[in-house]
């Protein structure tokens, strides 16, 4: 492991790669600090953190679009598959060389209530929270990058992937405004839902009699329930919405207050997406 993580933390600064990206985020980073903390005179960094998180959407997946997918293009994952090493020692390796090239940033961050010190009263205990929930947003985010890269060979690709699916988590909190209880929209995305399971169904058994039949009892049963219970269907898949709103929890820490809840979720996500990348690469090792 801790070769794969020398390696991969090189990769970073071999090329302009690793010091673009932190020249980037450290540019934004500062000049909200400038603006906000030094200019307007917020006494605490949480706020300089809330309106740098959109560049999360565009800093993780450049950062981890290479883990795995460049080592399906190069064919050198056939030699990590096959090593003796455990796959969750080759996942771990690959993710903490991401998350430290993220956590330099962050490092950088942490000297601002410092500086804001000296012209004047900082609240250390808001600020350091607020940055240590910064922290496990980005490694959560960053789990999920590197699971994308596992399931792609082209890095542009996953880099695609993986920005959609943070800014689909980004927008989240707007998007559950728009499932009232009720509402034609909800039955419409129910309906996808089914037909991609379906779809799935249909794929996976080679059979697509199957998945037309999968079909056909979804559509029965979301109407059935839709027409019985709409309210509390709705109300379930609002709440499964709002599970999904992965930036939401850090708005907490913005007010002042520290959600040992935001901090459970943060680590659980990580955690998952990394168990999920395990997988991925436990399957491709048996094929």
């Amino acid at each position: 492991m801790i070769a794969i993580y020398k390696r991969d933390l090189k990769g970073f600064f071999t090329g302009m790669m690793g010091y673009v990206l932190l020249a980037f985020f450290l540019a934004v980073g500062g000049l909200y600090f400038t603006v906000m903390n030094l200019m307007s005179g917020y006494p605490d960094l949480s706020y300089t953190l809330y309106n740098n998180l959109f560049v999360l959407l565009v800093l993780v997946p450049l950062l981890t679009m290479r883990s795995f997918a460049e080592e399906r293009r190069a064919r050198t994952d056939q030699l990590l598959l096959t090593s003796p090493v455990p796959l969750w020692r080759i996942v771990l390796g690959k993710y903490l060389a991401v998350l430290s090239v993220f956590g330099m940033a962050v490092l950088v961050f942490a000297l601002y209530p410092l500086i804001m010190s000296r012209g004047g009263a900082v609240s250390y205990r808001q600020s350091y929270a607020a940055l240590l929930a910064f922290f496990l947003l980005g490694a959560a985010c960053i789990a999920i990058g590197v699971f994308l890269s596992s399931l792609n060979e082209n890095q542009i690709v996953a880099a695609v992937c993986s920005f959609f699916v943070l800014l689909l988590a980004y927008l989240m909190p707007s998007i559950q405004t728009l499932f009232t209880v009720g509402s034609a929209l909800a039955m419409g995305v129910f309906l996808v839902l089914a037909a991609l399971g379906a779809a799935y169904a249909g794929w996976h058994s080679r059979s697509w009699g199957l998945g037309l039949g999968v079909f056909t009892v979804c559509c029965a049963a979301i109407l059935v329930l839709f027409w019985l219970r709409s309210a509390a269907l709705t109300s379930a898949f609002s709440s499964l919405l709002g599970a999904l709103c992965l930036f939401s929890p850090f708005e907490k820490f913005v007010g002042g207050l520290f959600s040992l809840s935001a901090v459970v979720y943060y680590l659980s996500v990580t955690a998952l997406f990394l168990f999920f990348t395990c997988q991925t690469l436990e399957k491709r090792r048996w094929n």
